[in-house]
């Protein structure tokens, strides 16, 4: 795990950057991110500069100017100008000042403040952004919130209002570490006592108290294929996953993907391995924010995973704002049906998309262990998820998920939500032989049952299609696959999903 501090300091430009570190006797790798937000101007950083080089003196000089003017209380622009055009990069936050993360156990000294935890996410590494200018020349910015899409930018008050977590994060234990390595000490027998940050909401809980067991004959049937062929989960992860990945070759490919949406620059990544899931969207500090669990970030799946966070659920929130059902009242005017299971349905659906064996494996075993954990304890589902993951740890993963927002692991019960994701994805393949799936891209965070009525009153103008949609043929043709590799049938389905 790591544990994080802050440093706050001043707008840096890299020639102060370098002063602090020789003066501090910082290591090179506090300098390195584990936060962006990705766009073209990244690209900037690989090359030699077009743009003529500056001279030694006048940085300098101009460096003197800006210190001079922020001693009086003023920020000139000619010093303000000067400061953006000599760094292609620069190390920021997302507030005012900049913010340079440090690790405790390496570096002490004053001016080391808590960063605590975060109102969204309990921590990150660190803080890096890489902006483009748009200029015809390079140089770097902070692009504010309201240069996104969709958000707008947030004014604080005084005091700042205090923000509950969201419910993936409240629904996490703050002592998870203590009681898994008390878990395993106990060669597994020990039924975790969880504890969490603030009282869990009882309306939250019992919504998503009762699990179902409607599709566990298909959960159950699809984890059996994987095991059949490939002999154990672990050997199918290895064989379709490939290997993990560094960061550096994970920014790249964040990179990539975002030039392929159009979206480069819109959206903060962040590197953690403190996640429960493999990725999670959310929007923080108004801005659309993407944590990636580093353990998750597989060669042949992570493009996966951006078309399922990034392609289909940023981008239908992107779309959705356009509408005129955009707020929690618009939705109730025009009588809309709950998003989910539609939106993770299809989300899951465009991570596995082009694998040549798509086995809805993750929705399949979320499915299953959640229906378990309500009719098991905490050790005896351990357990009985050995015949489908043999790896200790994989499997304390997916049952602390299954049993998060108790407190005695000992009682039956569970968390249902994560049983959304195949009753969307079989729920789409019943019908995806009807679905008009480019517009249900681009109304937005609706149900495909609503798209009928719902296109003939819709703003399209300015609306996202995700790369991997915009050719309708081999977008069914993939879906046909996906339901041929998972054993499913057309009469099947209608049977489990009658009109």
């Amino acid at each position: 795990m790591y544990q994080n501090e802050e440093l706050c300091l001043p707008p840096l430009s890299p020639f102060l950057i370098n002063n602090v570190r020789a003066k501090f006797n910082f290591p090179q790798q506090y300098f390195i991110a584990s936060e962006m937000v990705l766009d073209p101007g990244a690209q900037a950083l690989g090359r030699p500069q077009n743009s003529k080089k500056l001279s030694t003196t006048k940085p300098l000089n101009k460096e003197v100017e800006r210190k001079n003017s922020e001693r009086n209380g003023i920020l000139t622009q000619s010093s303000h100008s000067a400061a953006q055009q000599e760094a292609p990069l620069r190390t920021i936050s997302q507030t005012s000042g900049c913010r340079l993360k440090v690790n405790r156990s390496s570096v002490a000294g004053p001016g080391l403040v808590s960063n605590g935890q975060c109102s969204w996410m309990r921590r990150s590494e660190s803080s890096f952004s890489v902006n483009s200018a748009g200029s015809c020349r390079p140089r770097a910015r902070i692009r504010n919130a309201t240069s996104l899409p969709h958000i707008a930018r947030h004014i604080p008050q005084e005091p700042p209002p205090v923000k509950s977590p969201c419910l993936l994060v409240a629904l996490r234990p703050v002592n998870v570490d203590k009681e898994k390595e008390t878990f395993f000490k106990s060669k597994y027998t020990y039924n975790p006592q969880f504890e969490y940050s603030e009282p869990l909401s009882s309306s939250i809980m019992s919504k998503y108290s009762m699990a179902s067991d409607r599709f566990i004959e298909q959960a159950v049937r699809i984890m059996k294929s994987v095991v059949k062929m490939y002999g154990s989960y672990e050997n199918f992860e290895e064989a379709t996953g490939g290997a993990m990945l560094s960061k550096s070759k994970i920014w790249t490919c964040i990179r990539s993907y975002m030039r392929k949406e159009g979206c480069s620059g819109e959206v903060v990544v962040r590197l953690s391995d403190d996640l429960l899931s493999q990725a999670v969207m959310m929007v923080e500090n108004c801005r659309p924010t993407l944590t990636i669990n580093l353990a998750g970030a597989r060669q042949h799946w992570l493009e996966g995973m951006l078309r399922h966070e990034i392609g289909t659920h940023y981008i239908r929130g992107v779309n959705n704002s356009h509408q005129p059902w955009h707020s929690a009242a618009g939705r109730k005017q025009y009588g809309l049906k709950p998003a989910n299971p539609t939106e993770e349905g299809l989300a899951s659906l465009n991570s596995v998309l082009y694998r040549k064996y798509p086995f809805l494996w993750r929705a399949a075993l979320l499915y299953y262990t959640v229906f378990q954990a309500s009719q098991m304890p905490f050790c005896q589902l351990f357990e009985d998820i050995a015949k489908f993951v043999e790896d200790p740890n994989t499997r304390w993963e997916y049952c602390v998920r299954a049993k998060r927002g108790q407190t005695d692991t000992s009682q039956l019960g569970c968390f249902s939500k994560d049983q959304v994701y195949l009753d969307g994805v079989l729920m789409l393949l019943r019908y995806r032989k009807t679905i008009d799936f480019k517009m249900l891209a681009a109304l937005g965070k609706v149900s495909f049952e609503d798209v009928d009525h719902l296109k003939k009153c819709a703003v399209l103008q300015n609306t996202r299609i995700p790369h991997f949609m915009r050719d309708q043929v081999r977008y069914l043709e993939q879906l046909h696959h996906i339901t041929a590799v998972n054993g499913l049938t057309d009469e099947e389905l209608l049977r489990l999903i009658p009109k």
